[in-house]
């Protein structure tokens, strides 16, 4: 769920144009995939399955979004997660054990007949799980589009690639990416449109943080931004009871930070989660490249595979510049 920094990030959020966003995308795959999951819903919660009741909002949310995105000159790399630090694992624990209550509340809602607490709960319970991620690699491979698996955090990888010129920014929306070390973070792209949200349709646009901006304005160090995150609480560790990030802005900005987790937190040492945000486990084991899209090879998935409608799947195609049964992507490069 990432780090409650959006109180003292919001001045420097810069709503964002399509015109403005072409290039190679980092995206943050897992959290794509949580949004697509999320979002691609019944009234009633129920997700997109299939005949035989397997889950389709993933394939769904890739399919037409990377199109749309292809369609508008950003080239998406998607960055999925390795293996879990350790520091993570009381976080991770605690995430299935809310999505189980959700879960179980979801049904108990249904049984009801309360169809707005249904789809709230059920937003509640969403999970990438290995199915999950093995189609959606599979789906990417036959659309020609690149991913990268990375050995630990899939943002801090994404991070990485940014820094290093691969990608020109990273796209997530955790706010972790920035402890991360992104340069650009772009947020909202995977569910940038019109999305109902509490019964309301609203109009959901990309919004760009550039990092510099954010610690020249708050007059602060990347690491004393970690420092923050940490008081605030992250994916790695729990924060101060009562400190929010204004106080946290403060605290940090006066140099308490040491004192105040010798004060709160007597025993916790915060070295390892800054070692983990400044140095995280990244690789250069990747290739990027964009190929011409397996058209039949995606419908016999999609179609075939998972009762995908040919007519609309053609539709998705028009972003990458291809019509059924053309074999070109000269439009696109």
């Amino acid at each position: 769920m990432g780090v409650a920094l959006r109180d003292i990030i919001a001045d420097y959020k810069i709503p964002i144009t399509w015109e403005g966003l072409p290039g190679v995308a980092a995206i943050d795959a897992n959290n794509a995939l949580y949004q697509f999951l999320t979002i691609i819903r019944q009234p009633d919660g129920t997700p997109l399955m299939d005949e035989r009741g397997r889950v389709t909002s993933h394939l769904s949310g890739i399919l037409f979004r990377a199109g749309n995105f292809l369609g508008k000159g950003v080239k998406p790399v998607f960055v999925f997660d390795g293996k879990p630090a350790l520091l993570k694992q009381e976080t991770i624990d605690e995430r299935r054990r809310r999505r189980d209550e959700a879960g179980e509340r979801w049904k108990e809602a249904l049984e009801r007949g309360d169809e707005a607490e249904a789809y709230k709960q059920a937003r509640s319970s969403t999970r990438v799980d290995k199915t999950i991620i093995e189609t959606s690699k599979e789906l990417l491979r036959l659309m020609g589009l690149p991913s990268v698996q990375a050995p630990g955090e899939g943002e801090a990888q994404a991070a990485y690639m940014v820094t290093q010129g691969d990608a020109r920014y990273a796209v997530s929306q955790d706010y972790d990416t920035l402890l991360f070390g992104t340069p650009t973070l772009v947020r909202n792209l995977t569910v940038s449109g019109r999305r109902k949200i509490h019964g309301r349709t609203v109009v959901v646009n990309p919004e760009r943080i550039v990092l510099s901006e954010v610690l020249d304005g708050l007059r602060i160090t990347r690491e004393q931004l970690i420092e923050i995150g940490i008081l605030v609480g992250t994916d790695f560790n729990e924060g101060v009871n009562g400190i929010g990030p204004k106080k946290g802005l403060k605290i940090v900005q006066n140099g308490e930070f040491a004192a105040k987790i010798q004060e709160k937190l007597p025993g916790f040492d915060p070295a390892p989660v800054v070692e983990m945000f400044l140095h995280p486990a990244v690789t250069n084991d990747y290739s990027l490249s964009w190929g011409m899209p397996d058209v039949e090879g995606i419908k016999k998935m999609l179609c075939d595979g998972y009762q995908f409608s040919e007519e609309r799947v053609n539709k998705a195609l028009e972003g990458f510049a291809v019509k059924a049964g053309q074999k070109t992507l000269e439009s696109w490069f």
